[in-house]
């Protein structure tokens, strides 16, 4: 697929990732409310952070009166799992993309749109992720300027209520990918039961929910790349298998 298709697909398939950031958003904008910010605030820290847990952590300090170093720790803690997705995503583009798509591409990273991105088999087009941020990003900065904006109008139970949209898009996200690779379903098994494992476990549940991401992500994703590694060669299989599913059916398009 050329760009622009790319680009059209990633904003189809962004779409129930806006929807529910909408949602998750507007639960946001309420409570950055409640911590004295403004909707033209929320909405700036939305723009510029695009991470849930980083922005309720920052809500957290703030209500805390910490300080700005332990807020700048904080967010390097919480958010440094960007880095690996960023790390993973620069390994899937094409070597030749130049640095400035590099940087956008980074730039809009959130947990569901690496997701999309690395569920997308061979080579990723830049254009995908970039389709997806487009329409991703807004609803998430319009849902939290609206909910600064509504304040607590709304009761506590359905302001909660707005916060499980985010395990649907999780659920929506990994359920189709590990119904095609049975590698990729014991992996999210495994990450659910030891995740669950640091709520309960002693000294490790006293680890922040940011680091809890880090350590498993490097522990399970190492373990897995060991066990059973991506070969070069079945990433070209899967290139050259979509490239001619291409041609059929631009071959068919000529024939009509």
């Amino acid at each position: 697929m050329n760009n622009k298709k790319w680009y059209l697909q990633g904003i189809k398939d962004g779409t129930p990732i806006a929807l529910g950031y909408f949602a998750v958003g507007f639960t946001l904008g309420i409570a950055a409310k409640a911590m004295g910010m403004g909707p033209a605030q929320s909405g700036l820290m939305s723009f510029l952070m695009h991470a849930s847990a980083g922005e309720f952590a920052v809500l957290t300090v703030i209500a805390d009166n910490a300080g700005f170093i332990a807020m700048a720790f904080t967010m390097l803690i919480i958010n440094m799992r960007y880095f690996l997705m960023s790390c993973s995503l620069s390994q899937k583009i094409p070597s030749d993309t130049s640095l400035l798509k590099r940087l956008l591409l980074s730039y809009f990273v959130t947990d569901e749109i690496f997701g999309i991105s690395a569920s997308v088999k061979g080579e990723l087009n830049p254009y995908y992720p970039y389709g997806a941020a487009t329409v991703a990003s807004p609803g998430w900065v319009l849902g939290t300027i609206l909910g600064a904006a509504a304040g607590n109008i709304l009761p506590p139970s359905l302001s909660s209520a707005f916060s499980v949209a985010i395990y649907g898009m999780f659920l929506a996200v990994v359920i189709p990918a590990s119904k095609q690779d049975r590698t990729i379903a014991v992996v999210v098994t495994a990450s659910m039961a030891a995740s669950a494992a640091f709520s309960f476990l002693p000294y490790f549940k006293e680890i922040s929910a940011g680091t809890q991401i880090i350590i498993l992500t490097i522990v399970i994703a190492s373990a897995a790349a060991i066990i059973n590694p991506v070969k070069n060669d079945r990433i070209s299989r899967e290139t050259k298998k979509d490239a001619d599913k291409l041609s059929a059916a631009e071959e068919n398009e000529v024939s009509k």
